[in-house]
């Protein structure tokens, strides 16, 4: 009950180091859940980890070391030399962490324009067709017709290549949100970047990188299909979400969001079976086939067939998993 009453914000930095007891781990979340200054107090302290994560590593100038090495070694034994030499290592320290500081504002400024390469045809940046490279900035939508194909450098945490006859927008560029809106056409991402960096919205719903390469298409209703070559991407929409791993695939849909996720070597009739009782209300004949023609590797599929079935239906689910 103390935790309900007392906030647990000097707890939040070792509860995002993972260096709290599991007990201790649990109360912090059950607080959470239930106290809006502490969530927001753990995105500021997520932030501020993130952003030390992704700054550079700079040396200090080194007649900077070679006076403070200077200073020490001196037979200097009062009180006043040794001050003075720890005041330079103080003052080192701090040019050090302004260098940082400085360096690392100036990369993030020159994020704020995101490279855009042309790899075939005429590929657009607003009304601007791109020759070779280009730029493109926060709310500006890159365009490819038939003939086209482009590369964006997606603020140095990786690259978004751009199919062609696809219209996607850029709509955040921050250190801890870059964003993309994709209206039509198809994507290949390959980022490298802590998870929930990397965002894809689509009429059904939005890609969440969690460290991956993968493909996403879509029509402008939201009918499209996301496939993984690398890592994991979750996909959301209204509360509903599937977690799709290397080798596998999630079909969208308008209204409906993510369907449930299949290994791309499953058998056709189980992927079909999965479309329908996902997406077109296909009840138990389509649960009946799904049990039918699934084996061992599709317990990713099974695992998300159990919170969209019936409750009388999950031990079913359960003793196939």
């Amino acid at each position: 009950m103390m935790m309900l009453t007392r906030h647990v914000s000097r707890r939040l930095a070792a509860y995002v180091d993972g260096e709290l007891a599991p007990r201790n781990a649990q109360r912090v979340e059950f607080h959470m859940g239930r106290c809006a200054r502490c969530r927001t107090d753990y995105g500021h302290v997520r932030f501020g980890m993130s952003i030390v994560e992704h700054l550079p590593s700079i040396e200090a100038p080194e007649a900077i070391w070679t006076s403070i090495e200077a200073a020490l070694r001196g037979n200097r034994s009062n009180t006043t030399s040794t001050v003075r030499a720890w005041r330079m290592i103080f003052v080192a320290a701090a040019i050090v962490a302004v260098v940082a500081l400085v360096s690392w504002r100036l990369t993030q400024q020159r994020g704020v324009l995101w490279e855009v390469v042309r790899l075939d045809g005429s590929p657009a940046v607003g009304a601007r067709q791109i020759s070779g490279v280009g730029q493109v900035a926060a709310g500006e939508w890159i365009e490819t017709d038939s003939g086209s194909r482009a590369a964006v450098n997606v603020g140095g945490i990786g690259s978004v290549e751009i199919a062609p006859n696809t219209r996607v927008r850029v709509v955040t560029m921050r250190a801890d949100e870059h964003r993309l809106a994709l209206a039509r056409g198809e994507i290949r991402a390959r980022i490298s970047a802590p998870p929930r960096l990397f965002f894809v919205d689509t009429a059904a719903g939005t890609a969440i990188d969690l460290g991956c390469e993968y493909t996403l298409n879509t029509d402008e209703d939201g009918f499209g299909l996301l496939s993984v070559t690398k890592g994991w991407v979750s996909f959301q929409s209204n509360g509903l979400e599937s977690l799709v791993p290397a080798g596998a695939s999630c079909q969208t849909r308008p209204s409906v969001g993510p369907g449930i996720p299949y290994f791309d070597d499953a058998p056709e009739g189980l992927k079909q079976a999965l479309a329908a009782f996902g997406f077109e209300k296909g009840g138990t004949d389509a649960l009946d086939i799904i049990l039918t023609e699934s084996s061992v590797r599709d317990t990713l599929s099974l695992c998300h067939l159990l919170s969209r079935v019936h409750a009388g239906d999950r031990t079913r689910v359960t003793a196939r998993t």
